[in-house]
């Protein structure tokens, strides 16, 4: 028997909302690991809809993600930021903030670092 399997974003088997319904989370647990789908709406910021369920100064999650549409600014401890936007691969490593930047939601496929991401 083949171990195929599948699996949908649009029905997830989890899903985490954000801190004032400014996003959710989405989640799919493969073997490895989850991969989910993130909607962060207009004004959403990490550090202010994530971070008191996280209890850290900063996101400490690794992100390897696929940004679907919207624009999201990341800025990481050290001060080097980046803005990305529909097509790009986000590759961020733990220590940052992150933010909506205009007024689309910004939503993201991440296969990497949503297993723990806003989990209370």
């Amino acid at each position: 028997m083949s171990d195929l399997r599948k699996l949908s974003l649009e029905e997830p088997e989890e899903v985490r909302p954000f801190e004032d319904g400014s996003g959710q989370l989405e989640l799919v647990n493969v073997e490895g690991g989850a991969i989910g789908r993130a909607t962060f709406q207009p004004g959403w910021q990490w550090s202010k809809h994530v971070q008191p369920i996280a209890g850290t100064d900063s996101c400490q999650a690794s992100h390897l993600g696929y940004v679907l549409s919207g624009r999201m600014r990341v800025r990481m401890d050290d001060g080097d930021q980046a803005d990305f936007g529909p097509g790009d691969v986000m590759m961020i490593p733990p220590g940052h903030d992150g933010w909506v930047v205009g007024d689309e939601p910004c939503v993201v496929i991440d296969w990497s670092g949503y297993a723990d991401y806003a989990k209370r």
